[in-house]
């Protein structure tokens, strides 16, 4: 029988949810992330926000992990004045995610930035955020779509070597790269749309769009694949 490997997939924690006749604090994730892992040949484990002394115990029992996407990272985390169009902070989901962002590069678990993800995996290695840009997320809660392009030779254009549509929701990117971070697809405007760590570095990959509101699986099937 093929052992499906371990995908932790980090979750919000959410204030006063409803559901059903309870309104009350809730882990939650959209279901399209697990879905898509499954799919892909994975088994989805959700990580709720906890202590980030305890990222490292985490991660030791995955086999790869997912930093879904969510709200603004705070722009202290990368020595910038809060602009008007940054959204609310959420501290402890930011202290854990890049606690388990560390904890995966330190450890060689193959890892996957999904927008504020990717976002994030910048910030964690020394990088900064563009706070707002237009164009990239039309109607509020309603995802767009845009082409990106691949740069040749790297780890992304290997899973995806063409140009595509991909699903948009950010007014959030990077401005500079975290250090070692390459480029791999970028938006017609020239926005920064993947980043990913050269090979021999380990399975390192950030996107700026939603591949688990897509049709596409290839690029969590590169994940489970590189996690097997």
């Amino acid at each position: 029988m093929t052992v499906r490997p371990l995908i932790g997939v980090s979750t919000y924690l959410e204030a006063g949810t409803r559901w059903g006749v309870w309104e009350l604090d809730a882990v939650l994730l959209p279901a399209g992330y697990p879905r898509l892992v499954q799919e892909a040949g994975g088994l989805g484990f959700l990580l709720p926000p906890d202590a980030p002394e305890r990222a490292a115990a985490a991660v030791e029992r995955l086999d790869g992990l997912v930093i879904a996407g969510g709200p603004d990272v705070d722009p202290s985390r990368y020595g910038a004045e809060r602009s008007p169009r940054t959204g609310p902070p959420a501290p402890e989901r930011d202290a854990w995610e890049l606690a388990l962002i560390d904890a995966a590069l330190r450890a060689g678990v193959p890892l996957l930035g999904i927008c504020r993800g990717m976002q994030l995996l910048n910030v964690a290695l020394g990088g900064t955020l563009v706070q707002h840009l237009d164009g990239h997320a039309e109607v509020v809660g309603v995802f767009g779509a845009h082409p990106v392009k691949p740069v040749p030779g790297t780890l992304y254009a290997g899973i995806v070597p063409e140009e595509t549509d991909v699903p948009t929701y950010h007014h959030q990117a990077v401005e500079r790269l975290g250090a070692g971070l390459v480029p791999s697809a970028h938006a017609a405007d020239g926005t920064v749309e993947a980043v990913e760590l050269p090979s021999g570095e380990g399975w390192v990959l950030g996107v700026q769009w939603h591949p688990e509101m897509g049709a596409d699986p290839r690029i969590m099937r590169a994940l489970v694949q590189a996690a097997s």
